[in-house]
């Protein structure tokens, strides 16, 4: 294959390292370099350092990756590729090391001898880390000798240094994120492990190692069957059609790889890879792929007449439904779009996955009649919910009434008509609904009153959720349709705050609502629309003064401040409806009092999870989810 992969070799070294431009204004703008400075963003250092690791790897150099988080704060990664150069570098007279460490743009991605497949920002990582850390230590195994150099704000303190010899080889990167440029530098094992999870996936034969010295946990991920073990993995405690479709080919363009399988559930999941890089918002392989996809089941269903000649062709929501598939190419020259690399841009992808990806489930669909007949099956079942929920659409959601004209009798609108100074109060019960209507801002708050708990969106189709009063009246009220007429740019709110009673049910139906959302609305997710309420568990009154608390270590911290002999009365909340307007306003709605969580989706793949274990129709996966954090659940109202 042409332009794709290197074969192993010793000629590793300061010549290969290109220097592009020197490092300028990281400390600066780290949000152009990292996406941003919130967890995400420290989350994102780690990534760079363990993509250089995977480079070596995809390289054929590398087949183990050791992710360790110290005591002190700082993170280690260790991999045992060839290891970074020492020797002098002819352009910049520092040893290639330092180049790479303190150079923007320098790395082994550039020329002729380098990567010709890589995942890392072409050089940038290394260097961002190291502008963005108070202290990095780099340590080298390589001709029998351990190399050392130490940096402090991405200033090298000294050369390169012999500390001793070894057998072994590869690279060693240890850094302390700056907390003058972080909100947190507190790793979180979960995301981690998630993540390193995901590469494991994504990378055939390399071992990746999680230790965490702050809680002695010790995590290895080694999966033989790459993608296709991910898309086991997605797919574990479903309902599924068939077995894994497994393709790999090597094209001039590069390396396709697609596993998929289909299930019984609604919705569909696709993540798609461009050399190991999550590229979320699609691109290039992901079109060439949905292209294919359905053209293959149409040709598939009519040449085995399992589509009538009068039918109408299966369209591409048709063919999703139900899927689950992971989409990887690995190539020479990747065109991301923007820094972070959310989407491929490469044209020669799109046909170089539509071709391989075609040719070989059309076969597979050949060789496996049964497997073909069940998901021709699914997805025909799926053209005919369609087509019923679009008629239920027009039936019952007229469009005037979705470019806002007839809104819903239960609304109490506000009288602006700016998306931006807008919020959406939605809320449980007529009884809280009736405090919160005269509680608010009519100028910039709407409520909308829930009756009960509403449908539960995980087991149903589009059809059966338009056909629910309270699902419709919450989609009109929006404004933004559904289904083949969603438009975010007709949303009549830039906040849609979910507001509950703090016990077991409004923690319910906020489920309920969160899951409708994640499903059908997940743009206004994204657009970071969603928030919800964080109304007082307690009201505590002490003389003249009443204060209200929205904990149990917040009720226990201010009694504490009470003189002994003081008497004062606790009243606890257990609904909005509880509380008179002018209180549900101080404590709950006021802009300039009020507290609420926006609702962000930092991990799609365990979102996704999350939802299905807990809102999908297998009961097993709930039960064990539920035995697994019910000790960690404090203050439940039954």
């Amino acid at each position: 294959m042409a332009n794709t992969v290197t074969t192993p070799n010793s000629d590793y070294g300061a010549d290969q390292i290109q220097v592009l431009e020197g490092l300028q204004a990281v400390r600066k703008r780290p949000g152009m370099y990292i996406g941003s400075t919130d967890v995400t963003g420290l989350h994102h250092l780690v990534w760079e350092i363990v993509d250089n690791a995977i480079d070596e790897a995809m390289a054929g150099f590398c087949t183990e990756v050791n992710v360790l988080i110290n005591k002190d704060g700082s993170v280690s990664v260790e991999d045992n590729g060839r290891g970074i150069p020492v020797d002098k570098h002819k352009k910049t007279g520092k040893s290639a090391l330092e180049t790479v460490l303190t150079v923007l743009h320098a790395g082994g991605k550039f020329g002729d001898g380098g990567y010709k497949v890589s995942g890392g920002l072409h050089g940038v990582g290394s260097s961002v880390v190291n502008a963005l850390s108070t202290k990095l230590v780099a340590e080298v195994y390589r001709d029998g000798k351990v190399y050392m150099q130490e940096f402090k704000i991405g200033d090298p303190q000294g050369d390169v240094k012999v500390i001793g010899k070894t057998e072994k080889r590869g690279t060693k990167i240890t850094f302390y994120p700056d907390k003058t440029i972080f909100d947190t530098v507190d790793f979180n094992t979960e995301t981690i492990i998630n993540r390193m999870r995901q590469q494991a996936y994504l990378t055939k034969g390399i071992t990746i190692s999680i230790s965490d010295e702050r809680n002695d946990g010790n995590y290895r991920f080694y999966f033989e069957g790459g993608v296709k073990s991910y898309v086991q993995h997605l797919n574990n405690n479903k309902e599924n059609i068939g077995d894994v479709v497994y393709i790999e080919k090597e094209v001039p363009e590069g390396i396709v790889e697609v596993a998929l399988q289909y299930n019984n559930s609604f919705q569909e999941i696709i993540y798609t890879f461009a050399n190991n890089i999550n590229t979320v918002d699609g691109g290039m392989h992901l079109t060439g792929f949905k292209t294919a996809l359905t053209r293959t089941i149409n040709s598939y269903a009519r040449k085995n007449e399992l589509l009538k000649e009068k039918d109408d062709n299966l369209i591409a929501d048709d063919v999703r439904e139900g899927l689950t598939a992971i989409v990887s190419v690995k190539l020479a020259n990747p065109q991301f779009e923007g820094q972070t690399k959310g989407k491929l841009g490469n044209a020669e992808m799109r046909t170089a996955v539509e071709t391989v990806f075609a040719d070989a489930f059309t076969e597979y669909l050949e060789e496996h009649p049964q497997d073909g007949r069940g998901i021709v099956g699914k997805c025909t079942l799926a053209a005919r919910a369609r087509m019923a929920a679009r008629a239920a659409r027009d039936t019952v959601i007229r469009k005037g009434a979705l470019e806002g004209m007839t809104l819903p009798g239960k609304l109490a609108d506000c009288s602006s008509r700016e998306p931006s100074e807008s919020e959406l109060y939605i809320v449980e019960g007529d009884s809280a609904g009736g405090s919160a209507k005269q509680g608010r801002d009519r100028h910039t708050q709407a409520i909308l009153p829930l009756r009960g708990k509403i449908l539960n969106v995980e087991q149903a189709r589009l059809d059966r959720i338009l056909g629910n009063n309270e699902v419709k009246n919450l989609i009109i009220a929006m404004g933004v349709g559904i289904g083949e007429s969603f438009d975010i740019a007709r949303l009549r709110y830039h906040k849609i705050i979910i507001m509950t009673d703090a016990d077991v049910d409004g923690a319910h139906i906020r489920t309920l609502i969160l899951t409708l959302f994640y499903r059908y609305f997940k743009p206004v997710i994204d657009g970071g629309f969603i928030y919800i309420a964080q109304p007082p568990l307690y009201k505590i009154a002490q003389g003249r003064s009443v204060n209200y608390v929205y904990s149990d270590a917040e009720k226990d911290k201010l009694t504490k401040t009470f003189p002994k002999d003081a008497k004062y009365s606790i009243q606890r909340y257990k609904g909005l409806g509880e509380m008179n307007p002018e209180q549900l306003w101080d404590t709950t709605m006021d802009p300039a009092n009020r507290s609420m969580l926006q609702v962000k989706i930092e991990d799609a793949e365990k979102a996704d999870k999350v939802f299905d274990t807990l809102m999908g129709s297998e009961v097993m996966p709930r039960k064990k989810f539920i035995q697994a954090y019910a000790k960690k659940v404090k203050n439940l109202d039954i």
